[in-house]
């Protein structure tokens, strides 16, 4: 996509919006690689999430469940694509990456790609049918 900023880490720039508009036009400018990446996990959440919610808040997408919150979300850095598991703390096992909120774990796909298919399917899952983040 031109036209797009990219940001710091090669984040794409999208404003505020709701729907899959917004998240697309941040699949399309997201780079290289982690535009790849990042299509495969948007890919995997509509597959297994029927009626998944989309918005693009704080120039990331995220993903949620109507009545639930949102409970996924995705960022662009240099040497990864982070997801943002945000009721991640009620995961099992728990994604690897900590974060200051309590709530929220971190899974960071490097280049190489995802190292475990069948566990980021089952977080997905499991994120899904919790209640998560209704923080917007």
């Amino acid at each position: 996509m031109t036209g797009v900023k990219l940001l710091s880490g090669g984040n794409p720039q999208i404003a505020k919006g709701d729907g899959p508009g917004p998240v697309m036009a941040w699949l399309d400018a997201a780079p290289d690689w982690r535009g790849s990446h990042a299509r495969a996990v948007d890919e995997l959440v509509s597959d297994l999430v029927p009626g998944v919610q989309r918005a693009v808040r704080w120039n990331s997408p995220f993903y949620g469940v109507a009545g639930q919150g949102w409970f996924l979300a995705l960022h662009c850095y240099t040497r990864f694509l982070r997801l943002t598991f945000l009721n991640g703390a009620h995961l099992t096992p728990l994604p690897p990456g900590p974060s200051k909120d309590p709530n929220t774990r971190y899974l960071d796909i490097p280049e190489t790609g995802i190292a475990d298919d069948a566990q980021l399917r089952d977080w997905v899952r499991q994120a899904a049918a919790k209640p998560a983040w209704d923080g917007f």
